[in-house]
C-alpha cells in the first residue's frame, strides 16, 4: 500500500466526520440545489424564445442555451481546480457570483436588445451551473459507502423545487418590466443566487491538505478503467440527449402554435421529473446496482422519444418531457454513482471534474446542433436522433458486463 493510501482522508469510511455531518451537509446542499437550480430552469424556459426574438437568424434561436451548456463545460475543470486547492466552499462562492452576474447581464441584454450580450450572460449561467453540478459529489464527501448513493441522490432531489421555482418565477414575473419580456425574471434570479450563497456558506466541508493534493494515481490511469469508461459514456449520452430534446421542446411547442405558458409548464414538469425520482433513486441503486438503474433510464429515454414521435398536442409534449426527465434521472444519477466507485478519496476532485468535463463538453457540441436540426428538419428529427446513442450506451453496458454485476451489500 502506498503511503498516501494510509492517510486519514475526509470521505473514507472510517472518517472521523461520519454520516451525521454528511447528513447536515446534504440538507444544505439540497436547499442550495433547489435555489441554484432556478438559474438553469429560467434559462431553459426562456432561452430559445428570447433567442428566436433577438437572433439575426431563427436557426440560432437555441444558441443561448448552447452557450449555457458551453459554460458548464468550460467551468468543470476550473471548479475542480478551485476545490482541490482552496476547498469546495470557495468554488461554491465563485459559482454564486457567476449566478448574480448572469441575472444582471441577461436583464441588461433584454433592455438593450443585444443577442451577443444575452449569449454571454447564459455562458456565465453555465459557469454557475458547473458549480451546481458539483453539489452532488460534495454530498458524498465524508459519507460511508452505504450512504454515498443516497447522499448524492438526495441532493439532486432538491432540483424538484427548482423545477417549480424557476418556471413559476418566469410565469409570475415575465411581464413585470414592460416592454422587456423576461427582464424582471432574470433580476429576481440574480437575487436568488445571493440567497444561495448564504445557504452554502454553512456547508461544513474540509479544506484541502497538501499531502492529499500530491497523492493519487495519474488521471489517465483512472480514466482507462472499464468502469470509468462505462460511467462517463452513460453520463455523456444521458445528459446530451436530455439537453437535445429539452432545448428544442419550448420552441417546437411555439412552432406548433401552442400558447407560451404551456411551454413554461412543460419545462416545469420536466424538471420535476428530472429530480423527483431522486428521493428513491439512491435506494434503488443500493438494491439493484447502479448499472441496472442506468439501463432503466436509457430505456425510459427511448420511450420519451417514441412519445414525441406519436403526436404534437400539449399532452404529447408533456408526456415526452416527463419521461425524458425520469430517464435522465436514472441514467445520470446511476452514472454518477458509478464514478464514485472509480477513484480513491484523494483523487475525487480531479476525477469528478474530468467526468463532468466529458459530459458537458460533449453535451455542448450536441447542443449547438439542436437549433439547426429543429429549424431545418423539425421536431420529429430531434426525436429520431435519440435512438442511435441510446443503443450505443446499452451495448457498452452489455459489452463491459456491467449489467451482470451484482450490487455490493454493505
Amino acid at each position: 500500500m502506498a503511503a498516501s493510501d494510509s492517510l486519514p482522508v475526509y470521505g473514507s469510511d472510517n472518517s472521523r466526520f461520519g454520516d451525521r455531518r454528511a447528513r447536515a451537509n446534504v440538507f444544505r446542499l439540497a436547499a442550495a440545489q433547489a435555489l441554484a437550480g432556478a438559474n438553469a430552469s429560467v434559462i431553459f424556459a426562456t432561452g430559445a424564445i428570447i433567442g428566436s426574438t433577438l437572433a439575426p437568424d431563427r436557426a440560432y434561436a437555441t444558441a443561448p442555451i448552447s452557450m449555457f451548456v458551453a459554460g458548464m463545460a468550460a467551468g468543470t475543470l476550473p471548479v475542480g481546480w478551485i476545490a482541490r486547492h482552496h476547498g469546495r466552499r470557495a468554488s461554491f462562492m465563485a459559482g454564486a457570483l457567476c449566478g448574480v452576474v448572469t441575472g444582471l447581464l441577461a436583464a441588461l441584454a433584454l433592455v438593450l436588445g443585444s443577442f451577443p450580450l444575452y449569449c454571454f450572460a447564459t455562458f456565465c449561467g453555465g459557469l454557475y451551473g458547473s458549480v451546481v453540478q458539483s453539489f452532488r459529489f460534495a454530498a458524498a464527501d465524508g459519507a460511508s459507502a452505504a450512504f454515498k448513493p443516497k447522499a448524492l441522490s438526495w441532493v439532486m432531489a432538491g432540483g424538484i423545487f427548482a423545477g417549480v421555482l424557476g418556471p413559476q418565477l418566469v410565469t409570475w414575473t415575465m411581464d413585470w418590466w414592460q416592454p422587456y419580456l423576461f427582464a424582471a425574471s432574470y433580476l429576481l434570479q440574480a437575487g436568488i443566487a445571493v440567497i444561495t450563497a448564504v445557504v452554502l456558506s454553512g456547508v461544513d466541508l474540509p479544506k484541502p491538505v497538501k499531502a492529499e493534493m500530491a497523492a493519487g494515481r495519474p488521471l489517465l490511469e483512472i480514466a482507462r478503467q472499464p468502469r470509468f469508461v462505462t460511467a462517463a459514456l452513460s453520463g455523456v449520452i444521458a445528459y446530451m440527449l436530455m439537453n437535445l430534446v429539452m432545448t428544442s421542446a419550448p420552441l417546437a411547442m411555439r412552432m406548433c402554435g401552442l400558447p407560451l405558458n404551456t411551454s413554461n409548464y412543460a419545462i416545469q414538469w420536466h424538471i420535476v421529473a428530472m429530480f423527483g425520482p431522486s428521493f428513491f433513486t439512491g435506494s434503488l441503486i443500493s438494491r439493484f446496482g447502479a448499472q441496472r438503474i442506468v439501463a432503466a433510464g436509457l430505456i425510459c429515454t427511448a420511450l420519451a422519444a417514441a412519445t414525441g414521435l406519436s403526436g404534437i398536442t400539449v399532452w404529447h409534449f408533456y408526456a415526452t418531457l416527463v419521461l425524458l426527465g425520469v430517464g435522465w434521472n436514472f441514467s445520470f444519477v446511476g452514472a454518477s454513482a458509478l464514478v464514485l466507485e472509480t477513484h480513491r478519496p484523494e483523487e475525487r476532485n480531479k476525477v469528478q471534474s474530468f467526468n463532468d468535463f466529458l459530459v458537458f463538453g460533449t453535451m455542448a457540441c450536441g447542443s449547438f446542433l439542436s437549433g439547426q436540426v429543429l429549424a431545418n428538419y423539425g421536431w420529429s428529427a430531434i426525436n429520431w436522433i435519440v435512438f442511435p446513442p441510446l443503443a450505443l450506451a446499452l451495448v457498452a453496458l452489455l459489452a463491459s458486463g456491467a449489467l451482470r454485476v451484482r450490487p455490493q451489500r454493505t
